[in-house]
Order: structure tokens, then sequence, then C-alpha cells
């Protein structure tokens, strides 16, 4: 108790020395254990993006990038699969329900996918939870859009506002469809993946507005075909679309029936089982993860020098007190457990600080990552590996208090009492 109470008044003394040493480990450890937070939100979030579905078909091509635009919104399909393909997969008796997508289209960035009633009823994600309407309905009709709630969000849109789509995927429109108004009549609630940063018509509506488009391009001047022309169509006859998800009738059938569409002559296409797809892509970006990981380990080790090297230099200015506590009959192993037990008061005041700024972080950030990234980062108690990390940081600052406290052990105590002139 007495070193305690002595390392405690010495590190009082020196309170604004004290204070920045611990500020710079506390910053390295709100480093260390935010990033490992972080890290553990992305791995959820990443992982949970896509739940429930056994299976992910699209053209023949690699499985990342079938799941890369598809789940995520990212990249471009090598190629579209034919309607007829999908609806005889989705008649197959090993198959309880498919979703199809038909990628392609875009509004200020943001991308539109046709799809139909499947995907309001059978497309979940987080753990099986399924989507759900925060506003409005599902798209039923010809021009009904229903909007992610980043969308609504960002663009300020609501229900019964017209919005125009874009051909291909830009910010800003070159070739707009805007002889053919999508009309909002549902917004979904958040759920913190890319369905929030999508909006979502019918596979008719994805199919009119390329209507006199069959050459590649668009039509010429005044052969357009309207919303007008299109609402008197008896039937709108979709041909294309670019994936599907499917639910098996039993996870049994899952091997199965990704062997049969990934062998089928009848036209090429690639079925990924989502999970262990999710994994592949998470081992490519964990290299990433790791280079942080080390990156915030030299963190704190730059702090953790920076205590040793206060603590070092601070002993020229301690030598007097240093060879009074000799004098009064402290020895030598006194003397070095006082500065061990300095820093290692140092280290666990920053680790402690550092796990307060975390925490404040998160609550302040939290809603600021939702929003801009749909990276849903969890405030909750530390775990083992967080907990092992601040352990280790608070070692460590023990194990640097050494090397003061073997200098100020081979200091003489004349050195300390002499008047120098």
């Amino acid at each position: 108790m007495l070193l305690l109470h002595l390392a405690r008044q010495s590190l009082s003394n020196r309170l604004l020395t004290t204070s920045l040493t611990a500020l710079s480990i506390a910053f390295s450890v709100a480093l260390l254990v935010g990033v490992e937070n972080v890290r553990t939100g992305m791995r959820e979030s990443f992982s949970n993006t896509v739940s429930g579905t056994d299976l992910i078909v699209g053209s023949r091509g690699g499985t990342i990038q079938l799941m890369l635009y598809s789940v995520f919104g990212l990249g471009s399909p090598v190629a579209n699969i034919s309607h007829e393909t999908w609806e005889e997969w989705d008649e197959h008796p090993a198959v309880s329900w498919t979703i199809p997508y038909a990628l392609g289209d875009s509004h200020q960035g943001f991308r539109v996918i046709g799809t139909n009633e499947s995907f309001y009823e059978h497309y979940k994600y987080r753990g099986g939870q399924s989507i759900s309407l925060a506003e409005g309905r599902p798209a039923e009709e010809v021009f009904d859009v229903v909007l992610g709630a980043q969308v609504a969000e960002r663009l300020g849109y609501g229900l019964g506002d017209p919005i125009s789509v874009t051909h291909g995927m830009s910010d800003v429109g070159f070739m707009n469809h805007d002889e053919m108004p999508f009309e909002v009549i549902g917004i979904l609630d958040e759920t913190f993946t890319p369905v929030d940063r999508a909006i979502y018509v019918t596979l008719e509506g994805i199919t009119a507005i390329h209507l006199g488009w069959e050459e590649g391009g668009p039509p010429m001047p005044g052969e357009e075909i309207h919303a007008d022309h299109v609402h008197e169509m008896d039937e709108i006859h979709v041909s294309q679309i670019t994936s599907f998800f499917l639910g098996a009738e039993s996870r049994a059938y899952t091997l199965q029936l990704q062997r049969e569409i990934s062998t089928s002559e009848q036209e090429p296409l690639t079925a990924v089982i989502p999970g262990l797809a999710l994994s592949e892509m998470w081992q490519g970006i964990g290299y990433a993860e790791d280079g942080l990981m080390i990156i915030s380990g030299f963190v704190v080790l730059v702090g953790l020098l920076g205590m040793l090297v206060s603590i070092y230099t601070s002993l020229d200015a301690r030598r007097r007190e240093m060879a009074i506590l000799r004098a009064l009959g402290a020895g030598p192993r006194r003397i070095v457990s006082l500065l061990v037990l300095e820093a290692g008061l140092l280290s666990a005041l920053g680790a402690f600080l550092g796990v307060i700024f975390v925490y404040a972080g998160l609550a302040a950030l939290q809603p600021w990552l939702e929003g801009e990234f749909g990276l849903l980062v969890p405030i909750r108690v530390l775990d083992q590996a967080q907990l092992m990390y601040i352990g280790a940081v608070i070692i460590l600052g023990f194990v640097a208090g050494l090397v003061p406290a073997l200098k100020a052990y081979r200091t003489a105590l004349h050195d300390g009492l002499s008047v120098r002139v």
C-alpha cells in the first residue's frame, strides 16, 4: 500500500506529463479496441446480409462476382439468363420458392432492381428476419416502385413521388427513361444491409422501360414508347432476368440442386451457396483486416514507448527523489518496484480511458456508420479477445517500466545528493 501511495503521489506531482502520457496510451488502446469492434461489426453485417437462401443462381461465371452484383449491388453481371429458364427452376419439385432479380438501371446512383412479390415474402437477412414495409405496400403494378430506407432518407422521397430511372449505373443520367416515370408506393424498413440502398420495381416495369431498346440503344426521336402505351398493353412479356435466389424444399436438396443447375446443358448457369461464398469473400477481405490490426498494434507500442521515454527522461529531474528514498532505507527492490508500479498505473489508466473513448465514440458514430455504410456496430460488453488486448497493454506497461527502473537502481546515492555548480 505504501508503494501504491508513493506511486500515486509521484504521478500527481507530474500531472501534465502523466496526463499526456495516459492520453497517448488511451488513444492507442481506443484504436486497438475500436478496430476490433468495427471488425466484428463488419463480419456480422457481412455474413448476415442474406439469410435463409439456399442458393443464388446466375449466368456462368465467378461465384464472388455473382455474390457481388446479386447481394451487394456491386459490379455488373456477365450475362443475363432467360425468363423461361428461371420459370423451369421455379417449378422444380425440390424448389420451394425463388426470387428473381433483373438489374441494369439506376436512379441517382442507387441500383434499380426488378423483382416480384416473392421478394417481399421470402427475402430474409440477419438470422432469418423478414423485410417489412415502413410505409405503403409492395410493388404490384407496372410503374410501382418501393424504396430502400436509405434511398428514401437521402433523396427525401415519400409516397406518391414520381421518379425516373437512368439506363445503366450512374449518378448523372445521360439516358433517362423520362417517358415512363415510376410512382413511389412503398418504403422498406431499415435493415442495415444493401437492401436499404436499392430501389425495387416489378419485372414488368424493368421490361417496360426498355421497350424499343432492342437494338441496344434508345429509340429514335418520335418513336419512343410512353407510359400510356404500356398501360394499354394486355401483357408485357419478360424475356430476361439477371439472377435468382432459391429456397429448397429441404436443406438436403441444396447440394443436389447446385449440381443440377451448374451442370445443366439447357443454359450455362452458376449456383452458389451464400454462406460458403460469403466466407470465401471474407477470407479475401481478411488480409486487409489483419493489416489494420497490425497497424493498431504498432500504434499501441508507440504509445507505450512514449511512456517509457517519458519516465526515463524524468529520472534526471528525480535523482534527488530517488536518492532520498534510498537514504531513508528504501532498498533497490523498492526503487525498482516503485517505477514499475508507476508505469503499470499509467498504462492501466490509459487503458481505462481508452475503453471509455471507444464506448463514447461508438455511441456518437453509430448512427453515421449505419446511415453511410450500413454497418451495424453494436455497443456491448468487451469480449475475451478485447480483454486480452487490454491486459497485454497493461502487462507491457509494467515491462516497459523496468527500463527506467534499472537505470534508477544504478544511480549512485551521492549523485542525487551532490550539489552541482
